[in-house]
């Protein structure tokens, strides 16, 4: 019997509650995924190597006591349990956390799990209704298998970093947002999973590739070059197909981002900030199409106007007249985002390190919070799991002193 079918969420609870997750994983894209599935109420076990645990432990130390802040950010809620997966001992130990398990999710490097007993067709053999999530940068065909496939190396070959930065110098995306999207399509195929599972009963084997995740995030490049035989351009802040769209300055010296979406917001732009009616039916100026072909001197009149304005009188101006805007913040303006202030989003979590500041998750049911339970030590629950399964204190000893468990 499955962990979902031991018992279902409560009314109002958290809905995931009742499903268990064995992660084999590290570094960022699938602790992200089950760090999602662990937010919403998931059990998520996580099994890191006894020699150092999950590698983005030591990524850095940036949060207070050396706590890695890629680690501190991906594993709050999770248990940890730290085998040794070269010893019959420890993956015997890892065979019966999956038997008892919804999902086994895992990120090692393509056809290492097999290797080591937990291919997705073993297991789905075993249990039928286990849904088993493989991820890896590339795939487990094609002659990009084996490729190294770090974010910023899948940035590169699914092509975000040649429509990323300016004219002259292509850039990677500052957040890890290949890691970022796999995790998210790995979150969500498990969630299209577990609903399939609850109407069939059947589980399910799903690849996640980062390549693949980054590759449909570049669609609008796609059909751009598919259709028109060109790339789209770097742009820096600005938009290729749609002007106005850039950061613009103010008498205070600090960018405001515009960005007018279609010909009744550049009416709004034109006669509402600008003082410029006369732009609304300039031939020129009226359509978008016409706004990119002129896009420098369309910037230059808008600089013009709110080179001349303070920040918060153009923010005024802007919001009044119904012209989408925002502020060019840095991490320390989001920290302190009004926004995020005044709708209650911050919490306090445990961690090795002590308390540390973290954000609610992004998905708000309005009958459930979120689990936001501590980050853990390395090895921190293997005793207390290693007894769930039956072992006690004198097996436990014997295991780590074979070193099979930390």
């Amino acid at each position: 019997m499955t962990a979902a079918e031991r018992g279902a969420p409560a009314a109002g609870g958290p809905p995931l509650a009742g499903v268990t997750v064995v992660a084999l994983e590290q570094a960022v894209a699938a602790p992200f995924a089950t760090r999602n599935l662990a937010d919403h109420g998931a059990r998520v076990i996580k099994v890191e190597r006894v020699d150092g645990g999950d590698f983005a432990r030591a990524y850095d130390s940036g949060v207070r006591g050396g706590l890695g802040t890629h680690f501190a950010w991906l594993n709050r809620s999770k248990e940890s349990v730290a085998l040794d997966l070269k010893r019959d001992e420890g993956r015997a130990i890892l065979a019966e956390l999956v038997a008892g398990a919804d999902v086994f999710l895992q990120n090692l490097a393509p056809g290492s799990a097999a290797r080591l007993g937990f291919g997705a067709d073993e297991l789905r053999a075993r249990d039928p209704r286990l849904i088993v999530v493989d991820m890896s940068g590339y795939g487990a065909r094609g002659p990009y298998r084996d490729k190294r496939a770090y974010d910023m190396l899948v940035q590169a070959e699914a092509g975000l970093i040649s429509v990323t930065g300016t004219p002259e110098t292509p850039v990677k995306a500052g957040s890890p947002l290949a890691d970022i999207a796999a995790g998210m399509y790995a979150f969500s195929g498990t969630l299209a999973a577990l609903v399939r599972r609850g109407t069939t009963g059947e589980g399910a084997s799903i690849e996640i590739t980062m390549f693949d995740a980054v590759a449909e995030w570049m669609g609008q490049a796609m059909y751009t070059t598919l259709y028109t035989g060109s790339p789209p351009p770097r742009t820096r802040l600005s938009h290729p197909v749609i002007a106005p769209y850039d950061a613009y300055p103010t008498a205070d010296g600090v960018d405001v981002v515009i960005g007018v979406q279609n010909d009744r917001g550049w009416a709004a732009l034109a006669a509402g900030v600008l003082d410029r009616p006369d732009l609304v039916t300039d031939p020129e100026y009226a359509t978008n199409q016409a706004r990119v072909r002129n896009r420098a001197k369309v910037d230059a009149i808008v600089a013009g106007v709110t080179s001349r304005t303070g920040r918060e009188e153009l923010l005024r101006r802007l919001d009044e007249a119904g012209v989408p805007n925002a502020s060019l913040n840095d991490a320390r303006g989001l920290i302190a985002h009004p926004q995020l202030a005044e709708r209650g989003r911050w919490r306090e979590v445990g961690s090795p390190a002590g308390g540390i500041r973290a954000l609610l998750p992004p998905i708000t049911f309005a009958d459930a919070e979120p689990r936001m339970d501590p980050v853990p030590a390395l090895g921190e629950h293997t005793d207390a799991v290693l007894r769930e399964l039956g072992r006690d204190d004198a097996a436990i000893e014997a295991l780590r002193a074979a070193g099979a468990v930390g």
